[in-house]
């Protein structure tokens, strides 16, 4: 379901308290909820809304480490990695209502997360950061193998065991943006799709955001457009160092419903899920393909290996055909950790991004950067997000 935008007239007020730029869900949600305090907003989005990572994820709800980077960057980097981990367990406690706050059933599951493991070196990893994610207060819990299989029969019978969080889940990634904008237009938000920048100045006291065909003042500026970030940042001096990756998701016929938690593996790369529809969704942050002048296709060896490691771990699935693989987005940061701030040179621009999880992120991120445009601060300690730990 996509939401249908009427398009912003030439003669319509541009002049607005607060403008977002990106039309994702962490967009959508800062909208929203300066919306919800009587704001003067508006949000701008180059292309629709909702149709870049926001949009072709697969919807997984996360609230634990990730395997691949603990295993990669180590223990130091997973306890620097907590306060990001925070705004993901509490950002969980959001999506508990946010059906019944947006008036709309964005299909929340949350039965848990399992991240199966293949070795017992695999097994003293989980052990390792189910200690940090209970630290924070996420009731995270080692599973011997027979307590794996008393959870979760279909998982291959080789594996040795696996750690269960039980606040992970899933949501419908094509329902949550659009239903956070039409209850911030009916509270009075403005809603302007098909509206590339293409360029930013700062004006007095006030901001300019230069159109092809208007320009639109503002006194508080929220980029949210992800990797459409640092491009943004340069027309206000500032390098940000966000990646762009492209991805890859697979999803099955319908079956009847089996698989009632969101699925990792230590080894491989593998996030599965099954939808309320009965469809499998297959990914894990496979690569898709990139050509010489940047366009983006499916790979097709990165759909055989995905399929490969997932029938490692989910035998069962070996009959049941794959309809469709899309292309989607990585966006990360060196330590993906999330970035909240205010650029110092601009005072009343803020930068907002959650990498590679952003999704799960949303409603929390939403709430800190209308918090704190605002009012200049937030109720939370944001202070290790600030950009100036990647001078």
């Amino acid at each position: 379901m996509f939401l249908e935008i009427e398009e912003t007239l030439d003669n319509t007020n541009k002049s607005y308290d607060y403008i977002v730029i990106g039309g994702g869900a962490i967009g959508a949600a800062t909208t929203y909820y300066l919306a919800k305090s009587c704001a003067n907003v508006a949000l701008l989005e180059e292309h629709d809304l909702n149709t870049a990572a926001s949009g072709r994820n697969a919807g997984s709800l996360h609230g634990q480490i990730q395997y691949e980077p603990f295993e990669e960057l180590g223990l130091v980097w997973a306890k620097n990695f907590l306060p990001g981990l925070a705004i993901l367990a509490d950002s969980q406690k959001i999506w508990q209502s946010l059906s019944k706050e947006l008036d709309c059933d964005l299909e929340v599951s949350r039965n848990g997360g399992l991240m199966i493991a293949q070795t017992s070196l695999n097994m003293k990893h989980l052990a390792e950061k189910v200690a940090l994610e209970n630290s924070i207060g996420i009731e995270s819990v080692l599973l011997t193998q027979s307590e794996l299989h008393e959870k979760a029969r279909y998982i291959s019978a080789k594996m040795v065991g696996a750690s269960f969080c039980p606040i992970e889940g899933k949501a419908n990634p094509l329902l949550v943006a659009p239903a956070f904008v039409r209850k911030a237009r009916n509270l009075g938000a403005t809603i302007q799709t098909k509206t590339k920048v293409i360029e930013i100045r700062k004006k007095n006291t006030f901001y300019e955001i230069v159109t092809p065909t208007s320009i639109f003042t503002c006194n508080k500026l929220i980029i949210t457009a992800n990797a459409g970030i640092p491009a943004l940042a340069r027309f206000l001096n500032k390098k940000i160092p966000i990646s762009d990756v492209p991805v890859q998701v697979s999803v099955t016929e319908q079956i009847e419903k089996f698989v009632h938690h969101l699925i990792y593996f230590t080894t491989e790369k593998l996030t599965l899920k099954q939808a309320n529809s009965g469809s499998l969704l297959i990914g894990g942050g496979w690569p898709a393909r990139t050509d010489d002048s940047g366009k983006i296709s499916l790979n097709p060896d990165s759909l055989r290996a995905n399929l490969r490691v997932a029938l490692k771990v989910v035998p069962s699935i070996a009959d049941i055909k794959v309809i469709r693989t899309w292309v989607g987005v990585g966006n990360g940061t060196p330590d993906h950790n999330p970035i909240i701030d205010e650029l110092d040179e601009y005072p009343g621009v803020y930068i907002g991004m959650y990498p590679y999880m952003g999704f799960t992120a949303a409603p929390l991120m939403g709430e800190l950067l209308s918090e704190l445009a605002m009012t200049g601060k937030t109720m939370r300690d944001i202070s290790m997000f600030s950009m100036d730990r990647f001078n």
